[in-house]
């Protein structure tokens, strides 16, 4: 059995011998003539663009960091009346339970009279809640200021794209059950 395998490892050895005979050179050769005939062509490059600086001719106008006119638009914002104060009262104030999660994880699913005042049942992640007039909820410091058998309404403090704090008023909408 040695044997066999041992003139079969011989035979193998001569029939890869024979790869490597004249097909290689004439691959090689092939190669070489068609590595010498291309060549490359490389665009040159554009000579850049001759930069001429230009003078500055604004300086005799008022320039825009200058000390004065910064303390001028100073005092004419510190004159406009001021609508943080929409927001100092709620930042000083404890949070409620339902401030904790926003108005579209919340759903209304009815309303009641309890004492006399209308109030307002309210589910959020799978917990029931009753609300009324003047309690806060949502994330943008919403308090109710109405509720009727269909929605409630309230007034949220958000800040608008300049970044000043403005008043919105928000609903839920009275939610019914699909069966």
């Amino acid at each position: 059995m040695r044997v066999a395998l041992f003139s079969g490892l011989v035979g193998l050895c001569v029939l890869l011998s024979g790869c490597f005979g004249s097909e290689q050179e004439d691959l090689q050769k092939w190669m070489a003539e068609q590595k010498a005939q291309v060549r490359p062509t490389v665009p040159p490059i554009r000579e850049p663009k001759k930069f001429t600086p230009q003078a500055y001719t604004e300086g005799n106008v008022l320039e825009p960091f200058n000390l004065q006119k910064l303390t001028q638009a100073l005092r004419r914002d510190s004159a406009q009346p001021s609508t943080s104060g929409l927001i100092a009262p709620e930042l000083s104030r404890r949070k409620e339970a339902l401030e904790a999660f926003p108005l579209d994880a919340m759903a209304m699913v009815g309303s009641m009279t309890k004492n006399g005042q209308p109030v307002a049942l309210v589910t959020v992640d799978k917990l029931l809640y009753q609300v009324k007039v003047g309690a806060y909820l949502g994330l943008n410091y919403g308090r109710i200021t109405r509720i009727n058998e269909t929605e409630l309404v309230l007034r949220e403090i958000v800040q608008d794209a300049a970044g000043e704090w403005i008043e919105r008023v928000a609903t839920l909408q009275l939610q019914e059950r699909s069966k």
